[in-house]
């Protein structure tokens, strides 16, 4: 099997699968929208492979396939990085939630024991 006809085949089922996980709501657009310009990418290097050529030459890099890996470290790098603010962003949420409803059974114990009507009684 040729390298463009096995890059196609990949191209295709990527975005087949994206759309799919899409559908079933396993992904978020925005993860979703990084995957399809991957494979475009792969799909666009597949077909034309003297672009990745062309783009090694004007960026001085001696071997095309380093500039892919190199571009590949990126996205990977990128994407981690976003993965890791997001995990900050979410983990102060939860903190502040579990401090919300901390407060709310609080309330809610002080509640019910005014309404006991019998004082020091703390019962939940």
């Amino acid at each position: 099997m040729s390298p463009t006809i096995l890059g196609v085949i990949i191209a295709v089922t990527v975005t087949v699968v994206l759309f799919e996980m899409m559908r079933r709501h396993r992904l978020r657009e925005k993860y979703a929208l990084i995957w399809f310009f991957v494979a475009a990418g792969l799909l666009l290097i597949s077909i034309f492979p003297g672009v990745l050529t062309s783009a090694a030459e004007l960026l001085h890099v001696q071997v095309p396939s380093n500039l892919l890996f190199f571009l590949g470290s990126l996205l990977l790098l990128a994407m981690s990085l976003q993965h890791s603010f997001e995990l900050g962003r979410l983990e102060e949420r939860t903190r502040i939630l579990a401090e919300e409803v901390a407060l709310q059974r609080l309330a809610l114990e002080r509640l019910s024991s005014n309404d006991s009507g019998e004082p020091g009684d703390t019962r939940p």
